[in-house]
């Protein structure tokens, strides 16, 4: 009876919190473009979701240990090769980019200050960082061809009589390695997750602006590929998603190939290149983790009554930075702890340095389940937006009239098949990770024993961020 009654207590909890949150919910809040903010609490099994997430990992290692690493790796490394293509127009399209950027920048000067109905936050923070992650991650390096610098530094360098970044000594020291695209990188991160006010068109047209002047004056100074590699976080960061896609392009020629392959090719990270990863990571989990009940509550904000962003500053900050320094410290305690069971065959930065790679396939799986929801809702307000971008009452696209369809993410039905896309998406980036891990260890050590125990470390590492991950989406939030 004791039980029952216990249960009973539980359930009526349940029910007088579910009042104030649908009532909360109803209220009006600021709008946040880039936000992925849930409108529901999930109450799904989501224990058996996370205990399958977690034996999925370890079986996923269990197999790798057990397959022959020949095998394995001749069949990992089948293409397919589709066609052939140049470099013929990159500048043109680059260049048609750079004109629809700068109208983007007007638009968040001159246009609505609504952050819903001005194309420039939906644009940047939907379509660019939510959306084109995700089409990097599956056709490759299209920020090359898209990017707004890189026309416009061809037909400056032209003008200017600037020699070709082949045979300009770059004039960046080497000992600086990512770190410029680290500090910039953490400043965006910084400006999205922590700012008051990231999607302000006004402030927001500022920051960009700004932004792309100062990139293309160092671009100039020295060279479009010196910067572009070490320098320009988002291509930094584009770059590095790339190299996971299925789809290759090698010498001009474009192939199909197993989602990861590319990053087996990859030589070993220096310091900077990893902090630079893992912040990549550690960002997008800090986003998460910032408006959960549980996180709120360790500095006595009542998620009930969300002070909003600029009471947070510091919470934020502070948490920004240690989200970045633990993960750090447990991935090289992984290690380290890896090369001391299978016997360090290489130094630890060289060993680091190469599994580090392991992370982009779970940094891609948690953007593309952290940003799915404003996608899919935003998306239809940035189609609207770009129709009409100074709110003249102009509909170039013909979408200006459209109804957005906010219902896709709200309901029951919805909450089943989003948690089940995310949390597919979330496993399934861990399961590559292993994989990728286990293809620089069978490199490393050539023995299949010592590599399986050179990754055990960090695949318990791995299953721990799998229960982290799905836990995330499925705690209550805040804000």
């Amino acid at each position: 009876m004791s039980g029952r009654t216990e249960r009973g207590a539980v359930e009526r909890r349940r029910h007088r919190l579910a009042f104030p949150l649908a009532f909360l919910a109803l209220l009006p809040t600021p709008a946040f473009a880039h936000a992925s903010d849930r409108g529901h609490v999930l109450l799904l099994p989501t224990g058996y979701y996370i205990a399958g997430g977690a034996l999925a990992v370890a079986i996923s290692f269990l197999v790798l240990a057990l397959v022959p690493p020949v095998a394995f790796d001749r069949f990992w490394r089948k293409r397919l090769p589709l066609f052939s293509f140049g470099d013929g127009s990159r500048t043109i399209i680059s260049l048609i980019s750079f004109a629809g950027f700068a109208i983007l920048i007007a638009a968040g000067l001159f246009g609505s200050r609504d952050p819903l109905s001005n194309p420039l936050p939906l644009v940047i923070w939907t379509l660019l960082w939510a959306g084109f992650t995700l089409l990097q991650g599956v056709f490759g390096n299209l920020w090359a061809w898209l990017n707004p610098w890189y026309g416009p530094y061809r037909v400056a360098a032209r003008i200017v009589g600037l020699r070709g970044d082949e045979t300009q000594p770059s004039r960046l020291p080497p000992w600086l390695g990512f770190w410029l695209a680290f500090v910039l990188f953490f400043a965006f991160a910084w400006f999205e997750l922590i700012d008051p006010a990231p999607d302000d068109p006004a402030r927001l047209a500022c920051a960009a602006g700004l932004y792309w002047l100062v990139t293309f004056f160092a671009m100039l100074a020295f060279g479009y590929e010196t910067w572009s590699r070490r320098g320009e976080f988002l291509s930094v960061f584009f770059s590095i998603v790339a190299r996971f896609a299925p789809f290759q392009r090698e010498q001009g020629r474009l192939s199909l190939a197993w989602p990861g392959v590319g990053l087996l090719a990859a030589e070993p990270l220096p310091l900077s290149g990893m902090a630079f990863l893992l912040l990549a990571l550690s960002s997008v989990s800090f986003d998460g983790l910032s408006k959960t009940f549980f996180w709120l509550g360790l500095f006595g904000v009542n998620p009930l009554e969300f002070p909003g962003r600029t009471a947070l500053i510091g919470i934020g900050s502070f948490g920004l930075v240690l989200t970045f320094i633990l993960l750090a410290a447990v991935f090289a305690l992984a290690v380290f702890l890896g090369g001391r069971l299978a016997g360090n065959a290489r130094s630890f930065a060289d060993t680091a340095g190469l599994l580090v790679w392991s992370i982009v396939p779970i940094a891609l799986a948690y953007h593309i389940a952290h940003y799915v929801t404003a996608l899919l809702v935003d998306g239809q307000y940035a189609l609207v937006a770009l129709s009409d971008p100074f709110a003249l009452g102009w509909n170039v696209f013909g979408t200006a009239n459209m109804m957005v369809e906010a219902g896709v993410v709200a309901g029951a039905q919805s909450a089943w098949w989003l948690w089940n896309l995310q949390a597919g998406v979330i496993i399934a980036g861990h399961v590559l990770a292993v994989l990728v891990a286990h293809g620089f260890a069978w490199r490393s050590y050539g023995q299949p024993s010592r590599a399986a125990l050179s990754q055990l470390p960090l695949t318990l590492l791995m299953i721990a961020y799998t229960i982290f991950g799905l836990w995330l989406l499925a705690t209550p939030t805040a804000g």
